[in-house]
């Protein structure tokens, strides 16, 4: 939120410099996260001088220039080039000399350098009204009134402001101070705590009155628990036009365009005050009638921005007798808004239920100054007052009337909150006692009114509009930050405990996995656990029964949970390959979320990401493109980091892997990973194979805590490995040779390893060569070769009986 400096002088009367109130203001809760300068002309027209044509002769060499000799007040006259229509002897210009900055429509720089035009030369330039900032007209230079004094500064011509903007991350909860009155009002109290005392100036409205009743509509609330106060009032003869200049430079400054008189008041009072209004055009009420009311959903309304949309149910909108005009609090319509032909208006002050208001937002995907204060909850009690305020504007700058009474629909008065404060707990949460007289002097600098003291607290009055202050503790809050939390000391004693933690606690697996998949040069990520129900449909293992909706959606994009961790890691995928990052390796620790009939669930997973190349390109490293078996190799790999033991492989069929496999302890599932089908690849616009590991984190933390690590000497005595080259069927995988040489000898066979497959030439049909080494060990004594042979015949006997294997 932008906070005009100048602004807010309007209201408190301080001499505090920018640096001194932007620390206050953010020790108040108003962080401030940028300071920016605002001049109304864009340069304040340093550089800039009233100057006389003296000559202007045609250019020799450029029928649309003409040369100029220019008298600034110097010693020197200046030859200029200029190619401005208009131009000629004895006017009063104004004149950018050598070294001047100019600034663009888009506000860029540029400086007006000594040159040569067309082979004459330039010393400055003689300058149109736009390229000064001081309009819009290009047709040809400024001319001066011809009394105008040569060598007058431009600064000295035209009234430049400069202010200072504040930019407040404002928190939600702070919907009190969404207006430069509300800021200004925290600042108040915030001085008054360093004992200075300054008065809040608020802007009179005594001078309201109905001028005549010659335009009189009628208001009627059909919905008043989505509208409980509204307020409203006509007026006419007047005439729109361009706002006055103090108006469009408050506007200009919080970055805010001008657009007429009538709707500029109506911002202004919004960024004032922080009541959003509207303006009707009344000649486009019929029936002379308002209706706030909801219409049938699938009604079609044109918003102010072109587009068509169709209503919801629970949309409330601004009706006249025949035709809806505005979606209330939000957006209003194309063919009800003031235009140059407007001559009476009805003017709208209201406060509208915060619920209502965001939904409505949300659902159209719509976010204005208004809906962004009335979904926060705006002071109810402010309507009229607002209502006057902007009308007694309009009335002083469109030369309009007030022609009705105000209307001022308020059937159930909204009421102020009651709190009870006690010391004892504000000590408590506060860390220190705080004067009781210093507590009673925030709480009526906030306009918290006292109601009755006691030796144990107060009796307190919130006002509404403090509607996030409803609590004893929020009351606290209020204290301690006007009190400053800096000014609470530190104790100098610190307590801690010391608590048994297992070794086997979840975030201990997770520091030890996430650092070895670093170290293999994997990139942790974080996605949106939020997500479209678009994606239940591409993977046909997940139901759109089973997502958990969220009430109030940000978007219908981020409007159900994930089921799937693939998905939200695919868009990451995406986003980092159209940055030209093909080669990535990323893990993510996150929960999917389903919902069934009687209950709900958020179960745990890693997700693993693989694509491109395994490592960077270099030079004396050949390119290695991720496949399989490297994903297959990491993913052992952390099951055997976490001593998960007897993990037993299995391939899969599956909606989102072309190939793949699951790994299980029995009957329990750990991971399952494998190669993305290219269907699902190409709806994330992903061209190049990726590969994925969905881990149950679950369930390996659980098998993990059953891992009993076990610890003995290494053996003194030495390995043998022997090798077997196996004339096998293509049908025969390695896992049975493994399992029938571990079967034959259970004692000594420490390790069987496929070191080399060949595939080809010099084979008989349906034949395939494995090389595969086994490793032999007694760890009580060196091994014979007699033992040795028996071992490997045993091991060949049975590979030629079980497998029809033969030796090459």
């Amino acid at each position: 939120m932008k906070i005009s400096l100048n602004w807010i002088k309007q209201f408190i009367k301080t001499d505090w410099n920018t640096e001194q109130i932007s620390e206050l203001l953010t020790d108040l809760g108003l962080e401030v996260e940028g300071v920016t300068p605002f001049q109304s002309i864009k340069g304040a027209l340093e550089g800039i001088v009233v100057g006389e044509v003296l000559t202007c002769e045609q250019h020799t060499n450029a029928d649309r220039l003409k040369v100029t000799t220019v008298n600034i007040g110097t010693d020197e006259t200046l030859q200029i080039v200029c190619g401005a229509p208009n131009v000629a002897a004895g006017q009063k210009v104004l004149v950018a000399t050598i070294g001047t900055t100019l600034y663009t429509a888009e506000g860029e720089a540029w400086k007006i350098k000594k040159g040569k035009i067309r082979g004459e030369e330039s010393h400055g330039m003689i300058c149109a009204e736009d390229e000064l900032g001081l309009g819009t007209s290009h047709d040809g230079i400024l001319v001066l009134d011809s009394k105008t004094k040569v060598g007058t500064l431009g600064s000295e011509l035209y009234d430049v402001e400069n202010d200072t903007v504040y930019e407040i991350g404002l928190t939600p909860n702070r919907a009190d101070a969404m207006s430069h009155y509300g800021v200004a009002r925290d600042l108040k109290a915030g001085l008054l705590q360093k004992d200075i005392n300054l008065e809040l100036i608020t802007p009179s409205v005594s001078a309201f009155h109905v001028d005549n009743r010659a335009l009189k509509i009628d208001v009627e609330v059909k919905n008043k628990n989505l509208a409980p106060r509204y307020c409203g009032v006509t007026i006419s003869g007047l005439k729109v036009g361009e706002s006055p200049a103090w108006i469009q430079n408050r506007l200009k400054a919080i970055g805010l365009a001008p657009i007429n008189n009538v709707v500029d008041i109506t911002n202004y009072v919004l960024h004032e005050l922080g009541q959003p209004l509207h303006a009707f055009d009344a000649a486009k009420i019929t029936g002379n009638k308002i209706e706030v009311k909801t219409l049938k959903a699938g009604t079609k309304f044109t918003t102010l921005d072109g587009i068509e949309r169709e209503l919801h149910e629970d949309d409330l909108m601004i009706c006249n007798a025949e035709s809806p005009m505005c979606i209330a609090g939000v957006f209003g319509g194309l063919d009800s808004g003031v235009t140059e032909e407007t001559t009476s208006i009805f003017l709208e002050s209201a406060y509208f239920d915060p619920v209502s208001i965001r939904k409505t937002a949300k659902r159209h995907a719509l976010n204005t100054d208004a809906s962004f204060r009335f979904e926060r909850g705006i002071d109810p009690n402010i309507t009229e007052y607002a209502l006057k305020r902007a009308a007694l504007l309009i009335e002083e700058l469109t030369g309009g009337e007030i022609t009705s009474d105000i209307v001022d629909i308020y059937p159930n008065k909204i009421e102020d909150f009651q709190v009870r404060l006690s010391f004892e707990n504000a000590k408590k949460l506060i860390g220190e006692e705080i004067p009781r007289e210093v507590i009673k002097r925030i709480l009526m600098s906030l306009d918290i009114k006292i109601n009755n003291v006691t030796e144990t607290g107060l009796g307190l009055t919130v006002p509404s509009f403090r509607n996030d202050v409803q609590r004893e503790a929020d009351v606290i809050e209020e204290i301690l930050r006007v009190y400053g939390y800096n000014n609470i000391n530190t104790t100098e004693k610190l307590n801690a405990s010391i608590s048994n933690t297992s070794r086997f606690e979840d975030y201990k697996l997770q520091n030890i996995v996430g650092n070895q998949l670093a170290s293999q040069g994997f990139y942790e990520t974080m996605t949106n656990s939020l997500t479209t129900p678009e994606y239940v449909s591409l993977d046909a293992d997940l139901n759109p029964e089973h997502n958990v909706e969220m009430l109030n959606p940000l978007s219908n994009d981020l409007s159900v949970l994930r089921q799937s961790m693939l998905f939200s890691g695919l868009e990451s995928v995406r986003h980092n390959i159209n940055r030209k990052r093909d080669n990535l390796k990323l893990f993510e620790f996150g929960k999917t979320y389903h919902t069934y009939q009687d209950k709900r669930e958020e179960p745990k997973h890693l997700a693993l990401f693989v694509t491109g190349n395994r490592q960077t390109e270099r030079w004396n490293t050949p390119v290695q493109p991720s496949d399989f078996y490297y994903l297959k190799g990491t993913v052992e790999s952390l099951i055997s980091r976490l001593g998960i033991l007897n993990i037993k492989a299995a391939p899969i069929t599956s909606n989102v892997f072309s190939e793949g496999l699951k790994l299980s302890q029995k009957k329990t599932v750990l991971v399952e990973f494998g190669l993305v089908k290219k269907s699902i690849l190409k709806h994330f616009g992903i061209s190049q194979n990726v590969l994925f590991a969905n881990i149950n984190w679950d369930n390996m933390v659980t098998l993990a805590k059953t891992n009993k690590v076990t610890f003995k000497s290494i053996p003194k005595y030495p390995e043998v490995r022997r090798d077997f080259a196996l004339l096998l069927d293509d049908s025969v995988s390695f896992a049975e040779i493994d399992a029938i040489a571990n079967q034959t000898e259970k004692n000594l066979l420490k390790d069987v390893n496929l070191f080399d497959v060949y595939e080809g030439k010099n084979l008989p049909a349906g034949k395939k060569s494995y090389a595969v080494s086994f490793t032999l060990q007694d760890e009580n004594k060196t091994l014979t070769d007699k033992q040795i042979d028996k071992i490997m015949n045993k091991l060949q006997a049975n590979f030629e009986k079980q497998l029809g294997a033969e030796l090459r």
